[in-house]
């Protein structure tokens, strides 16, 4: 698989006037922040759509999330490149996953391929040059069954059918007899079946021929060569596998080294090989099979029918039919079918199964419907309910927004899916040692081949030193090492309400020493409220708060809702003039038309600036005193009559504090707050929620500007909501999104979600990540230090069975002290 790849991808921005517009720049701006991109840029033909041109690194960036964030920006990619995820059978170790992964990768048209011993398969494919069904009709000469569809492209423009599936897939689960492979005719423990064959025909025969007497002579070896056939069975199939990519691996060694025993007379020898690495092989793949699960567990939260009211008629239906606007009845203790927003009855929800958070959080119908219809992204939490979670004791009605392929929590499955596939920073090094070492390996056992030369030994002893060495040599153990902790930490982490996208962000989120914080919605509630109203130069209260809610009515801005929602409740039913033509500036504030004169609404730095008139003595005097008093303000303007200031104030979280000394306690030496705020009020909320460090007066690109100078000194990693802060979590080592759950857009730009809007998850996902560093380097120094004990043992005499017991054991050693981060528990935090 090549870790380099240059692609040129057609991106359609809608609405572009043409390929100068400001939002391809911010794109492209966005894009080359990232870590993994080496360079983004626009081809614009004459007479052609504009082309983005992205150059990117697959081994750090894979296509999907390199995808999503085009999405995310804006852009929507074009058709050509395919894109799947299949819950596959057939992959039961390491290694077989790295055949399987190159050989698809050898595929004409397929752009990245890889693959997990957790049993799943990652594809991105041109389709241009190849089909689905062509990539599967490979997976099936490899012996691996396609299952279940865990993800594909939603924009593919073909439909899957009922349940997600393309036509042709095999369609088996668990439970249906046919969840595995057809080479594993006696189900998943085939290989296990086979190994203890092997065992116990090994054990026969060499009880008959060292104890018995009186049995016939040739009982002995049929036991041996019958033997050799179970527990050779999966290795040969591997072997051949390897052989036809014209790769070497354990599995062609332990082979030649069995055969090389017998071609000697030691059948016993042989056999013994054989059963120990087959019995290893399936103890390994039953262990990541208890990873897998975990991640299972997750598919199988949400209810498999839903009880619907349409049309006046209740129904059960399967969740695949649940269309958006359908409502959904859900009793007292069910699982609720889909996302959604409550219309009717209340009730205390466990949201556990998605964000993480431990206790019931009580919800009620929404206030207006059709605004909560209009803007399902935007409905207030106390409203919002998630596909999966568990109803308390009062029955609910909940109106769905989401179809179920396409919640939260199928969301995360999906991210988990890929998340296995993914190589973290750690894996990429041992694979480049693998690179050098097994050759090493191969060159120094074909030396020790012709030891009988130089000293005085039969061929026999050479050629049996040379495999022994061979097999020592194997780095089976650190081939694992850092997947089976990826996947634990992973599942580990969803499981307590933390969606990490690989291994790159799990393994430098513990290695972090210095964290931005976005201030609003992030350390704050993101609910602002008004304080004060300040009318200057003669200017009424009540016409400076109508004006300011008549233009702000047009903005989604949260500075913007909260004038709208507060001056409403102030103005008592007053009426409001007509405004139109709303125009944003980015950063600074908002102008508009009202009654043929101009309004500005914004930042006092927006005056004075870009032919904006400059503001008077009395406005600056009252920006100036709401400031002292850690006020964010607005000024209001019509025409070139300066109306006044509002004042507004957002409560800071009281979770963050306790998040914030937790990070503190845990090492985290530097905590930065950056915000668009001027540089007082930044203060005056930093020292309230008990930061050192302030940056105000920050324009978005100023935040990117800050976080890559950050970035430059130390890892860092950017807080914020996902959305508004998406370029300058792109340019952080680590982007962690807040309350992802209820954005898909969170969901997709951040490389860590916490799918809760509580900063108590943060020190939990640190720790965890922790927790994995350690692991993974537990492995790989255990796997190394094996293979250095190993290689002068076999040298100096150790035959090959000590070896290969040892070489097995070490093995399942890394795996299982993986699988105990699956056990992880926050020491005071709420994922538990």
């Amino acid at each position: 698989m090549n870790d380099k790849l240059e692609l040129d991808i057609p991106v359609l921005l809608p609405d572009l006037p043409d390929a100068a517009d400001a939002c391809l720049d911010r794109l492209v701006s966005t894009l080359s922040k990232r870590e993994g991109v080496e360079k983004a840029h626009v081809i614009a033909l004459d007479g052609e759509p504009a082309a983005l041109c992205i150059h990117f690194d697959a081994g750090k960036l894979p296509l999907p999330r390199l995808r999503d964030m085009v999405r995310a920006a804006g852009a929507e990619i074009t058709e050509r490149y395919g894109h799947a995820i299949w819950q596959v059978s057939g992959i039961n170790h390491e290694r077989r996953a790295r055949t399987v992964s190159d050989a698809l990768s050898a595929m004409p048209g397929v752009v990245q391929a890889s693959a997990s011993t957790s049993g799943s398969v990652r594809v991105e494919y041109d389709r241009h040059e190849t089909t689905e069904e062509d990539i599967r009709g490979a997976l099936r000469k490899l012996k691996v069954r396609v299952g279940k569809r865990v993800a594909a492209d939603e924009h593919a423009g073909h439909d899957h059918g009922p349940g997600g599936h393309s036509a042709g897939e095999e369609q088996h689960g668990p439970g249906d007899g046919h969840n595995h492979s057809h080479a594993e005719f006696l189900g998943p423990n085939t290989e296990l079946i086979f190994a203890l064959a092997c065992g116990a025909l090994l054990a026969f025969g060499y009880a008959v021929e060292k104890l018995a007497t009186g049995m016939p002579g040739w009982l002995p070896m049929a036991c041996y060569v019958t033997a050799y056939f179970f527990g050779g069975f999966f290795t040969l199939r591997e072997a051949i596998d390897n052989l036809r990519l014209k790769k070497f691996e354990i599995d062609t060694l332990m082979l030649v080294a069995a055969a090389g025993a017998a071609a000697l007379g030691a059948w016993a020898e042989g056999a013994l090989l054989l059963f120990l690495f087959s019995l290893g092989h399936a103890l390994e793949h039953y262990a990541m099979g208890r990873a897998k699960k975990a991640i299972e567990a997750l598919a199988k939260l949400a209810p498999e029918t839903a009880t619907v009211r349409r049309n006046g008629q209740t129904s059960e239906i399967p969740v695949e039919q649940m269309v958006v606007g359908d409502v959904a009845i859900v009793r007292p203790n069910e699982r609720l079918p889909a996302d959604g927003f409550v219309i009717k009855g209340s009730s205390a929800i466990n949201q556990a199964p998605v964000t993480g958070e431990s206790i019931p959080v009580d919800k009620i119908p929404v206030a207006d419907a059709a605004a909560a219809r209009a803007k399902p992204d935007a409905v207030e939490a106390e409203s919002r309910v998630f596909a999966g979670t568990i109803n308390g004791g009062g029955a609910i009605e909940i109106e769905v927004t989401r179809r179920s392929n396409e919640s939260a929590l199928a969301k995360v499955v999906k991210m988990v899916s890929e998340a296995e596939t993914q190589k973290s920073p750690t894996q990429r090094f041992t694979d480049r040692f693998e690179r050098v070492f097994v050759p090493a390996v191969l060159a120094l056992a074909f030396i020790l081949l012709f030891a009988w030369v130089v000293v005085d030994e039969p061929f026999r002893d050479s050629f049996y030193r040379a495999m022994a060495v061979l097999v020592a040599a194997s780095p089976c153990a650190l081939a694992i090492a850092t997947p089976s902790a990826v996947l634990s930490g992973v599942a580990r982490a969803a499981r307590g309400g933390v969606l990490v996208k690989g291994g790159a962000p799990l393994e430098n989120l513990g290695s972090l020493k210095a964290i931005a914080f976005d201030k609003t919605g992030t350390l704050t509630e993101g609910r602002p409220r008004i304080t004060d109203v300040v009318p200057v130069d003669g200017a009424d209260e009540n016409e400076l708060l109508a004006l300011a809610v008549a233009v702000e009515a047009l903005s989604d801005h949260p500075l913007a809702q909260a004038i709208v929602k507060d001056g409403r409740e102030r103005l008592n039913g007053r009426d409001l003039p007509a405004a139109g033509d709303l125009k944003s500036l980015t950063g600074r504030g908002v102008t508009a038309t009202v009654d043929g004169d101009t309004v500005w609404i914004g930042k006092a730095e927006m005056f004075g600036n870009e032919g904006i008139p400059a503001l008077g003595q009395g406005a600056l005097d009252a920006i100036a005193q709401l400031r002292e008093g850690g006020r964010t303000t607005m000024v209001v303007r019509k025409g070139d009559r300066d109306l006044g200031a509002i004042g507004l104030m957002d409560t800071p979280r009281e979770a963050a504090k306790i998040a914030l000394r937790r990070l503190h306690d845990m090492g985290v030496s530097r905590m930065i707050m950056i915000s668009g705020d001027h540089q007082k009020v930044a203060e005056a909320i930093a020292k309230d929620v008990g930061i050192d460090e302030a940056w105000g007066d920050l324009m978005p690109e100023d935040k990117v500007a800050a976080i890559k100078r950050l970035a430059g000194e130390d890892k860092v990693a950017m807080v914020g909501d996902g959305v508004n802060d998406a370029p300058a979590m792109a340019s952080a080592t680590v982007g962690i999104a807040m309350g992802a759950a209820g954005s898909d857009v969170a969901l997709e730009t951040a490389d860590v979600a916490l799918m809760a809007d509580d900063l108590a998850h943060l020190p939990f996902a640190v720790g965890l990540s922790r927790h994995t560093r350690g692991i993974i380097l537990q492995n790989v120094f255990v796997s190394l230090g094996v293979v250095a004990f190993l290689v002068p043992a076999t040298i100096l005499g150790l035959g090959i069975g000590p070896a290969v017991a040892v070489h097995e054991g070490s093995t399942l050693l890394v795996v299982f002290n993986a699988l105990r981060l699956l056990a992880y528990r926050d020491p005071v935090g709420k994922a538990a």
